[in-house]
């Protein structure tokens, strides 16, 4: 009888994981951000983002206020405040076409600009969060 039971407890453990060891073999689903040609939200890191800054052709938005712009920004970014993006696109940023790298200061701005951005017809959106994130340096105005 003590056999028995040993063997089914035996059994039901290896029954356990043969189950939960049994990975599943699904492709992944593509996403969004997988369709070419097609523009999707991009989240990215602050080291990401200056890898782009000095290898391609990018335009950096600051969409935090005109002060805090002023207190420390990235070099040649483009101030562009968030509650400034409405229904028009935006005059300082004439290129639906351009890569823009968006960024504010703790990363809510930057996700709810670049959403924004999105749904005005820009194509190529990347959000790398909060200058209080960035380990390079800032330029300070004045």
């Amino acid at each position: 009888m003590r056999q028995i039971l040993l063997f089914a407890a035996l059994a039901a453990v290896l029954a356990l994981l043969l189950v939960s060891c049994g990975g599943t073999k699904d492709k992944p689903v593509p996403t969004e951000e997988d369709a070419p040609g097609k523009a999707a939200y991009h989240k990215i890191s602050a080291e990401k983002a200056y890898e782009m800054m000095v290898s391609q052709e990018v335009v950096v938005v600051d969409v935090r206020t005109r002060e805090e712009y002023d207190g420390g920004h990235i070099e040649n970014a483009v101030l562009v405040p968030n509650e400034s993006i409405g229904s028009e696109m935006p005059e300082t940023l004439p290129d639906k076409e351009a890569t823009l790298l968006i960024y504010c200061r703790s990363g809510r701005r930057s996700k709810d600009a670049a959403q924004k951005l999105l749904a005005l017809g820009y194509q190529s959106v990347y959000d790398f969060g909060g200058v209080i994130d960035w380990p390079y340096e800032l330029v300070k105005e004045g």
